[in-house]
């Protein structure tokens, strides 16, 4: 069982829009019993509250349902929960660290590093370009998919 954490801000934009792309992805590649895949913040700014409409939205042009999410932070205990953690942004990722008190088994990651362009996935709260957003989301989240069955099929 591999076990996936995607992080941002305030887990209503882009780490919700990659659980459930990522979630989309590895059900139809039929791995769903294979992957475990959730999100959480790393503020506590947004916590109970759910997916922000505009994201919620882009999700169901894709024919994506989040309903029933609701934001939560990431604890230091999911460190040893989950096998990935991946943030959006560099903000994001020294959250992570500051909270997991570190990243000794090298477990944290930006999404847009499992792309042939890394660097950061721009938040939409801010651009309102959630077109993009989903873009950058959708490429990362194939290629963590990519990866991890390249891991399992090839490597063993």
């Amino acid at each position: 069982m591999i076990k996936i954490l995607f992080l941002c801000h305030g887990n209503i934009c882009r780490s919700p829009m990659a659980e459930f792309i990522m979630k989309d992805l590895v059900k139809k590649v039929g791995l769903e019993q294979k992957i475990i895949i959730e999100s959480a913040a790393t503020s506590t700014e947004e916590i109970g509250n759910p997916v922000y409409p505009p994201a919620r939205r882009k999700l169901a042009e894709h024919g994506i349902d989040c309903s029933g999410k609701r934001a939560r932070q990431l604890q230091n205990s999911d460190y040893e929960k989950y096998d990935l953690l991946i943030g959006m942004d560099r903000a994001n990722l020294r959250d992570m660290y500051r909270i997991c008190g570190g990243d000794f088994a090298d477990k944290m990651h930006l999404l847009m590093d499992f792309t042939d362009h890394p660097g950061e996935v721009a938040d939409p709260w801010y651009t309102d370009d959630f077109d993009t957003t989903w873009r950058d989301v959708e490429e990362g989240c194939r290629g963590v998919l990519s990866q991890i069955i390249h891991k399992v099929l090839i490597c063993g």
